[in-house]
């Protein structure tokens, strides 16, 4: 029994300090040793105050009622166990246990406040349930009339999906008979109705598991299929994004406790293994439209594939190979200039190849990989019919297909025996049709130069002789981008050109011809594109490319037409353009080395210099390039892959290299278009994305920038490029953003706190590299203002304080500028640290005269109102020890000074020093 009182003790010292998760443990422990009852009662009371600390509301009631169950009247436990039910939103169950508190003791004015204020809470909750459970069948009154004001309805329709979105807006819905009302709604053919009904569906399902079950059960998951595969953008979308909030409240999305309820929320596994069969017969149905076999694919390629590698389990995905990988190799065969296919969009197939990526990158084991490609192999010999030319192309635009996507299988495919055979024929057949699918199929075979040596053997001659005798400009122009990607083997190296002296620039000289040219079909203009997408390696093709406009205006446009599959060519394009592709250092002694043993030695081309790059960035800015890119980044993130977006962050980061230009890019949206670049994306493209942002970010005003509250989201890019493994640039760049965001409002200060910027920017104060340390002391300057930041200057064991006065000591104006600022403001906001200044180093004193008497006129002025807040203290004995020494003297001249307007403001704090220095009496005034 001894044991449990020592525990409890060493827990109440623990809550005391503050150290919560010790104090839990020793409360825990001596529950598990005390045999006294009515200690007991106190320990669990002692341990419901900890947990309703920790935020653990459920815990913290549950022991509440421990101790109430051995003692009905204490007082502590009840008032805990309020508090904690009001934090679970049981509002009633709170007012009982506030109310025996008031019986028991009238007169506290605690318990008298809480009961007047549940008891209001308690009414206005009534009063919002009736009035919502009215305003809820008014709604749908309105939209189910018969003759109704448009307005009216849409106006219904609109609070109907806003109240949806609350939680208690979509529990009246529900309880008020909402289901069957919605799926009549549905019923009705109307899309203005269906949609309305759809999106309240979605909220009704957001982050509720019980709610969303039992709405599967009153609509089938073959209904909602059903409405989702109706040709209606906005309905096909809104479908989608409804499964999707099915699916993450199924999964992970809710985050309710439902303590005893858990056990009456059914298992989800069925509803889910339900959900993904039924997307896999709407890949392959011919009843589904484009639209909704895209948004099936979307949801496959979102939910199916682990989203990290880390997770153990991708069971869905061996399922989905199993049932549903010759579904989605069927769509990426489709031809639509065929009879009898499949309907479908401008981005279907490219959709289709994202997944089979995805699906292909999540397999863990060599057998698993092996399994994937013999069903590809199976599926494409299936389709090999001497005597039925529609199954060939067929076959041939399936390994284009994988081509696109897990490129490995496709290469592997296109060497299998009678694949190129097939193609030549296809090439020298006279159907137009057969002969732009073996070009696209050779075109796509060639992405990888690199591991597609059986192409480049073969593939060129075939090319040039159909882009010769042809006549058709359709496959003109496939052959001649197919000629192109070979041609550009060697990337940017001068020395490796594939073609003779010329030749590529007449290639994209056609190219630029085609692509200007409206008379032609977006799909073949897009291939342009293409083309020049592999040209732009050499260095005159892209600065002919970027001094023809109309060719690269014609390109912006594209880029925002509605055929998405054409974003990665533009990207490539443009980030050949401002040559922020990877490159590689060179050493100067390797080179040596390299034409010792006479190898191969990469050479730069003279327009590939920094002055032709800067040219060409100024001409992409003019024509338009920041409103393209805004575009392309709102993209559906299955068309905009990781890779795309890695290669739109550099062509930002390009852009924004010189300091005008970012005016440009913020007046274009470019500011907040890098914030999900920032945010998804490859590694690098992140960071490049986060570099850009703080470029923009250090020299612009975060209203305009990124408006609204966007700029709460610019934060943590920012503090990730403080990381010690990014580079000084990045560290600086970083550091000058988050001066200016620090300086701009106090929110914004305490989000930076909040992502633990704090212990980064103070690293960066100690560093050798001067800009770096000029930049972290501005930027502790701007924050020093956050209550948070002052107490952890005040407590103890840091040498916080230490590192701010001798940075006042360096000689670098801007340096002692930034210290000085934050001393100052520190010492003004806590008087203690007046005194903690002068514990902290020995040479605070001859380093605060030296900040009195600086040339620089700011220096001064933050040197005279340390002075003046050490006087302002309450220390007496800090107060007569300033002015016993030197300063006092230093107070006077510039006290006594006529006015400057340079200096008036150290003129003003150094009289104001001598008036507080006469009202605590350590000055005498002069009388004669």
């Amino acid at each position: 029994m001894a044991e449990a009182n020592q525990l409890k003790d060493e827990g109440n010292a623990y809550f005391q300090s503050g150290e919560i998760d010790k104090a839990i443990e020793s409360y825990t422990q001596a529950i598990k040793l005390c045999k006294d009852k009515k200690v007991l009662a106190i320990i669990y009371r002692n341990r419901s105050a900890c947990y309703l600390k920790k935020e653990n509301y459920t815990t913290a009631a549950s022991d509440a009622s421990r101790a109430i169950d051995v003692d009905a009247a204490d007082i502590k436990a009840l008032y805990r166990r309020c508090q904690a039910l009001e934090k679970l939103g049981k509002l009633d169950m709170a007012f009982k246990d506030v109310q025996r508190c008031a019986t028991i003791e009238p007169k506290n004015k605690t318990f008298l406040d809480t009961l007047r204020r549940l008891g209001a809470e308690i009414q206005a909750k009534l009063k919002t349930t009736f009035s919502t459970d009215s305003r809820v069948q008014n709604m749908f009154d309105i939209l189910m009339a018969e003759e109704m004001e448009k307005d009216k309805i849409e106006k219904a329709a609109n609070n109907l999906i806003v109240l949806a979105r609350e939680d208690a807006g979509a529990e009246r819905i529900f309880q008020n008979n909402g289901v069957p009302l919605l799926m009549n709604m549905i019923d009705s053919g109307k899309p203005a109705m269906m949609l309305a009904s759809v999106r309240t569906l979605s909220g009704m399902c957001t982050g509720h598991k019980a709610r969303t079950m039992a709405i599967l059960q009153m609509i089938s998951i073959e209904k909602l299929c059903s409405v989702m595969a109706i040709d209606n953008e906005e309905l096909s979308l809104a479908t989608c994004n409804l499964f999707q909030c099915i699916n993450d409240s199924l999964t992970c999305g809710d985050k309710r406790i439902y303590g005893k309820e858990e056990a009456m929320v059914l298992d989800s596994n069925k509803d889910l293994m339900t959900i993904l069969l039924s997307l896999l017969e709407m890949v392959a149905s011919k009843k589904v439209s484009g639209l909704g076999r895209d948004q099936a694919l979307n949801l496959l390629t979102k939910n199916v594939p682990r989203k990290h590698k880390k997770e153990s389990d991708h069971t869905k995905t061996l399922f989905l190979i199993d049932h549903g990988l010759k579904k989605i190799l069927k769509v990426c065969g489709q031809i639509p200039d065929l009879p009898d296919q499949l309907p479908m969009t401008d981005n279907s197939q490219l959709i289709a190849s994202v997944l089979l990526t995805k699906m292909y990158d999540d397999l863990k084991c060599d057998p698993e990989r092996d399994n994937f490609r013999d069903v590809c192999d199976e599926y494409i010999k299936s389709k090999f019919d001497p005597k039925d030319m529609d199954r060939n192309i067929h076959a041939i635009n399936v390994i284009s297909g994988l081509l696109q996507g897990p490129f490995e299988v496709g290469n592997a495919l296109v060497g299998r025996q009678g694949v190129m055979e097939m193609m030549v024929a296809l090439c020298a057949s006279e159907r137009e049709v057969d002969q732009l699918v073996a070009v696209e199929a050779l075109i796509h075979a060639a992405s990888k130069c690199s591991r597609a040596s059986f192409i480049i053997t073969n593939g060129v001659s075939l090319l040039k002789e159909m882009y010769k005798k042809t006549k058709n400009e359709k496959i003109k122009i496939r052959a001649l981008v197919g000629l192109c990607k070979l041609g550009s083997a060697g990337g940017d190296d001068y020395s490796m050109r594939q073609f003779a002296e010329g030749s590529t620039e007449k290639l994209a000289k056609q190219c630029r011809k085609w692509l200007v040219n409206p008379q032609l079909d977006t799909r073949t203009r897009k291939w342009a594109i293409e083309g020049l997408a592999y040209l732009t390696n050499d260095a005159d093709v892209k600065d002919d490319f970027v001094e023809d406009e109309p060719a690269m205006k014609a390109m912006f446009e594209l880029a925002k037409s509605k055929d998405k599959t054409i974003l990665y060519a533009v990207a490539c394009t443009l980030v050949n353009c401002t040559n922020s592709y990877e490159k590689k250092d060179i050493l100067p002694e390797l080179v040596q080395l390299a034409k010792f043993s006479k190898q191969h030695v990469p050479e730069q081309h003279p327009k590939d210099k920094k002055d032709f790059i800067e040219k060409r960035i100024k001409r992409m800015l003019k024509a338009g390039v920041t409103s393209a890119l805004t575009v392309m980044v709102k993209a559906d993130s299955s068309v905009l892959t990781d890779q795309t977006k890695e290669l739109l962050s550099r062509v930002f980061l390009a852009l924004s290299q010189d300091v005008k230009d970012r005016g440009t890019i913020v007046a274009h949206g470019g500011g907040k278009a890098l914030i999900p670049l920032a945010l998804e994306g490859t590694n690098p493209g992140r960071v490049k994305a986060c570099h850009a942002l703080a470029k923009i970010a250090s020299v612009s005003n975060p209203e305009i920038a990124f408006p609204g509250e966007r700029v709460y989201e610019v934060v943590r890019p920012l503090v990730s490029l403080l990381a010690t493994d990014r580079d000084g640039m990045e560290n600086y760049e970083a550091l000058k953003g988050l001066t200016n965001l620090a300086g701009f409002s106090e929110k914004l200060r305490v989000k930076i706190v909040k992502e633990k910027a704090l212990p980064e920017i103070e690293n960066y104060m100690f560093e050798d590299h001067e800009q770096i340390r000029r930049a972290a002391t501005e930027c502790m300057c701007n924050l020093v203002s956050c209550k948070e930041v002052q107490e952890r200057y005040l407590q103890d064991g840091n040498d916080k304080m230490k590192l701010l006065v001798l940075l006042c000591g360096e000689d670098d104006d801007v340096l002692q500028i930034a210290a000085a600022g934050a001393l100052a403001m520190l010492t003004g906001a806590k008087k203690k640290l007046c005194t903690k200044m002068t514990v902290v180093s020995t040479q605070w004193l001859e380093i605060v005269q030296r900040l009195c008497l600086h040339d620089n006129p700011k220096v001064q002025h933050r040197g005279l109102v340390i002075v003046f807040n050490m006087l302002n203290s309450d220390d007496s004995e800090l107060a007569k020890k300033l002015l016993e020494c030197e300063i006092m003297e230093i107070l006077s001249v510039i006290g006594k000074a006529e006015d400057n307007l340079k200096r008036q403001d150290s003129i003003d704090v150094a009289r104001m020093c001598l008036v507080k220095g006469m009202d605590l009496g350590l000055i005498k005034p002069f009388t004669s």
